[in-house]
């Protein structure tokens, strides 16, 4: 079955308790992302889970499509909401990462291909802070994310984010195996 490219999924989570987790990791270092050559600015990352045994950042933060073997982070012991939000996806949830984009800062146009349906996994954007300024866009259109909302997006697509405005763009992603629930996640959100 072939999805639209975004998806608003009927799951909702509350944006204080989000914004409360956040900042609990407040004295966490931010890892700037490894892909330098996709972003201008300040694109950086907090792991929440990964890679099994990965001690070093950038394989703390790196989503790697061939890894079987994932497990928390240190961070994410002290969120228990995120641990709830995390819960409530009935799949296989492998890496996890707190996503910023500072203001001022653009992540420019690319595809990451192994993120699609048909391919067995999907990438769920979950924003935490963000700002009217924010313009994240999917096959060259707009895509509007509040905070607390939860979206499928198929980002084997080309997509870019620039944050144009005062305010960090900071979204809870988590990269999940595709199940029978998240088929039927996904049918729900399209009206299938």
């Amino acid at each position: 079955m072939v999805f639209p490219d975004r998806l608003q999924l009927p799951l909702s989570f509350d944006p204080v308790l989000l914004r409360g987790d956040l900042d609990r990791l407040s004295s966490v270092d931010w890892i700037s992302h490894f892909v330098t050559q996709n972003y201008e600015g300040d694109w950086s990352v907090i792991p929440l889970r990964g890679v099994a045994g990965a001690s070093h950042p950038v394989m703390m933060i790196y989503s790697d499509p061939t890894a079987t073997a994932f497990e928390d982070t240190p961070m994410l012991a002290a969120c228990g909401y995120f641990r709830e939000v995390l819960a409530a996806f009935a799949c296989e949830v492998q890496s996890v990462r707190l996503m910023r984009l500072t203001p001022g800062s653009v992540i420019k146009e690319h595809s990451d291909n192994d993120l699609d349906v048909a391919k067995g996994a999907v990438r769920i954007h979950i924003p935490i802070t963000t700002n009217p300024e924010v313009e994240f866009r999917l096959n060259g259109a707009r895509v509007v994310m509040a905070p607390g909302s939860a979206w499928y997006l198929r980002l084997s697509d080309p997509h870019s984010v620039a944050n144009r405005g005062v305010e960090d763009r900071v979204h809870l992603v988590l990269d999940a195996v595709v199940n029978d629930w998240v088929r039927r996640l996904l049918r729900d959100a399209a009206g299938y």
